[in-house]
């Protein structure tokens, strides 16, 4: 079942519940402008960024920061980052956050919920979508590496990065209240710059024209995840900030035709909210549909001469790896054999499992470098992306 099908039946079921929640949190937001009284500079060639009164404890004391046009540099045309609501915090990142058991989250997740999977070094963590709808950013440590889990729920758009930048200062961001092209902007508290989540960039700022290194990352349905990963590590609804976890305050959003902010390119080949994995190889790009990757199991291409492999084992899950092996030496193709539910290649019909290791045949042993992409609607991946080329071509 597609992500969007399923979407449209627990929505059903619950769209009495989000409609009334949706009026609460924008009356949430009118009554913290109110009594919290940050300062938003609408001009978008300067930030003012207020923190105070915010449950999170990185913004527990008031700072206030005033970046002037001619102090900033941008790589962004400001008049397309606009105000999407509310104020820079006015959505807390979570900041301390804290894990549970599979066993307990189990009491609060359905099955066809989503969670975004992380692996690193061994650390298995899981970030329900219906926690990181309210917070957006998760600022974490995972197998000794600071990273930043993010979620833009109006672009359904998941990413992770690695909050070391440039090899050196480590950083931790938060929601600015603001939009490029309805995509989440971050900033860094450290610098005040902000940040593009799809572009994985800061646009405006100090680090204006840095890339933040993006880290491989599986979003999952809850039913797969707790069968593959039972001993992983559970984002905990213990946030510190009052929110009705388990509603979804954007309700039918991801199924209908709407797109609440301006984008700067539209493109008719999908729907504006089918969803596609996307891959950047110097300057070229190109898309997938997360349909397609599910129905072939197995995809075998190349981005602008780099030759990639797509695995689907399991409903909506995507790993992209590097075909090359053996010091550069070979390049594999993959297929699916679908009586024994595997893949195997065909240069020497060794069997590899979804983690990108060969179990069987001549290659046992080997590991294929997986590779992080973006995943999200199509209106979000064009907007960023024109050129970009849509498979099978």
């Amino acid at each position: 079942m597609s992500y969007n099908n399923c979407l449209k039946k627990n929505k059903i079921n619950k769209k009495s519940i989000a409609i009334i929640v949706a009026i609460l949190s924008i009356v949430g937001v009118i009554l913290s402008v109110i009594i919290v009284i940050p300062t938003i500079n609408t001009n978008p060639t300067s930030i003012t960024i207020t923190a105070g009164g915010n449950t999170n404890s990185a913004a527990a004391t008031t700072t206030t920061t005033t970046t002037t046009a001619e102090q900033e540099k941008s790589i962004v045309p400001l008049d397309q980052i606009v105000s999407g609501g509310p104020p820079p915090d006015g959505i807390p990142s979570i900041d301390n956050p804290k894990f549970i058991s599979v066993q307990e989250a189990s009491k609060f997740l359905e099955d066809s919920e989503l969670v975004l999977g992380l692996n690193i070094n061994g650390d298995i963590r899981a970030y329900p979508l219906q926690i990181l709808v309210w917070h957006e950013i998760v600022n974490d440590e995972v197998g000794s590496n600071p990273i930043a889990v993010s979620y833009c729920p109006l672009c359904f758009t998941n990413q992770v990065f690695n909050r070391t930048i440039d090899g050196q200062e480590v950083v931790e961001f938060g929601t600015s209240g603001k939009l490029y092209n309805s995509n989440l902007v971050m900033y860094d508290r450290t610098s005040k710059s902000l940040w593009s989540q799809a572009m994985a960039e800061g646009i405006v700022g100090k680090y204006a024209g840095t890339k933040l290194e993006r880290v491989p990352f599986d979003v999952a349905y809850w039913k797969e995840w707790k069968q593959l990963y039972p001993d992983s590590k559970i984002l905990s609804r213990d946030t510190g900030s009052n929110r009705p976890y388990g509603v979804d305050p954007y309700g039918d959003y991801y199924t209908n035709s709407d797109v609440l902010f301006p984008v700067s390119n539209k493109d008719n080949r999908l729907g504006l909210k089918e969803i596609v994995v996307g891959f950047e190889n110097k300057g070229q790009y190109k898309a997938y549909k997360l349909q397609e990757i599910e129905n072939k199991k197995v995809i075998n291409d190349q981005v602008n001469g780099k030759p990639i492999a797509l695995f689907s084992l399991h409903p909506f899950m995507v790993r992209a790896y590097d075909r090359i092996v053996e010091y550069g030496e070979l390049t594999l193709q993959f297929e699916y054999d679908a009586d024994n539910n595997r893949i195997i290649d065909k240069q020497t019909g060794s069997e590899w499992n979804f983690e990108g290791m060969a179990i069987n045949g001549q290659m046992k042993g080997k590991q294929l470098t997986r590779l992080p992409y973006d995943e999200g609607f199509w209106f979000e991946w064009i907007a960023f992306h024109p050129k970009t080329e849509l498979y099978p071509g």
